[in-house]
């Protein structure tokens, strides 16, 4: 799959954007600020129906403007798909795929794959489990929608109960019903993100030790309630302990993921560089465990993922993504000598842009 023409319309600080994209490596390169990082954004708002960053849709539109709007023109195995999104001040956000709106967002989850690498991404190591729950969530739900369906039911029982919690009802008919729908699909989410784990690992140390270039071994260790105990008994001996909290203290929405490097947590011994290495290892084995795992290679995202990197470091990750595993690349940088560095090296089609206070130019490109 490849995005063929990217559309912008007053999207942050992108007033007008039209971006025809190469089929294999796509860079932009300008000053911090200018505008790089939303262009990634726009195309990852079309994958998921959300910005990578969390941004709210309202602080998404151009100040001064009524609404943005955002299209991708796709080519999917040779299927054309046509995707629009308008976001508009006071209103509901309008989805469209080849000009018929979805009924639910989570219909379009999965229908373009994408693994987005950004500085942001140091939550994942430094922020709370909630962080790397959803890193697990985004990777399964985009392959397999009965787990994005689990998880949906689940989050809908989970804040029911919360809500009876906070007005201290106690009427145990009442939490029975949603215990057993939060139990139901609360096994299947732990089920999958088990075995997600473990199929994982092996491929994230793969790539880590290719970065690297030593013998650090890397680990991603599951932390479940529900891998020593009856979850509905859990639930149920919990009740009075959580009407005090106001809120649910047991279930797969506790769950952990606890990152390792030489068996010790990378966020109390990383360097810097360690913890930059770790996560772009960890992203692009995530690229390849989707690959394995969907019906098309996914979009990837690079947005300044240089810095703070050796040059040895830097060297091996060009490599990489130099590599025929790669499909379609959008990088960014500050720096163009990392980016004209990175076309010598693939050697194929490219195209160049600059971002500018929003405007983007295309400089230089290639087609074979």
């Amino acid at each position: 799959m490849i995005i063929r023409k990217l559309s912008v319309l007053n999207y942050k600080n992108i007033n007008l954007a039209e971006v025809v994209c190469s089929v294999k490596t796509n860079c932009f390169f300008g000053n911090n600020g200018m505008g790089k990082t939303n262009l990634l954004d726009a195309i990852y708002y079309l994958s998921f129906c959300k910005s990578h960053i969390h941004t709210p849709d309202i602080r998404l539109i151009m100040k001064g403007e009524d609404l943005c709007v955002l299209q991708g023109m796709y080519d999917y195995n040779g299927k054309e798909e046509d995707v629009f999104c308008a976001i508009r001040r006071s209103q509901r956000k309008q989805f469209k795929r080849n000009k018929k709106e979805y009924e639910r967002l989570s219909e379009h989850i999965g229908l373009l794959p994408l693994v987005m690498v950004s500085p942001a991404d140091s939550d994942l190591i430094r922020g709370g489990s909630d962080e790397r729950r959803r890193f697990i969530d985004m990777i399964i739900s985009q392959h397999d929608k009965q787990y994005l369906n689990a998880l949906i039911q689940y989050n809908k029982a989970l804040m029911q109960r919360n809500i009876w919690l906070r007005e201290q009802r106690n009427d145990a008919s009442l939490y029975d019903v949603y215990e057993m729908q939060m139990e139901t699909c609360g096994r299947q989410l732990y089920e999958k993100r088990k075995i997600f784990i473990e199929a994982f690992v092996p491929v994230f140390d793969e790539y880590h030790r290719m970065i690297c270039g030593s013998g650090e071994t890397v680990g991603l260790n599951y932390v479940s309630q529900l891998a020593d105990d009856d979850f509905m008994k859990m639930l149920k001996m919990s009740r009075a302990g959580d009407q005090l909290l106001g809120y649910s203290s047991v279930g797969v929405h506790k769950d952990d993921m606890v990152m390792t490097l030489d068996e010790q947590l990378v966020r109390r011994i990383g360097s810097q560089g360690q913890n930059k290495t770790y996560l772009i290892a960890l992203k692009l084995a995530q690229f390849s465990y989707m690959s394995a795992n969907g019906t098309t290679k996914p979009i990837l995202l690079l947005d300044d993922i240089f810095d703070k990197l050796d040059a040895g470091r830097v060297e091996r990750i060009i490599g990489l993504v130099s590599g025929n595993r790669f499909g379609q690349i959008f990088i960014t940088d500050t720096n163009r000598k990392y980016l004209d560095r990175i076309l010598e090296a693939i050697g194929q089609d490219y195209s160049l842009f600059k971002v500018d206070r929003g405007d983007v130019c295309l400089m230089e490109n290639k087609t074979t």
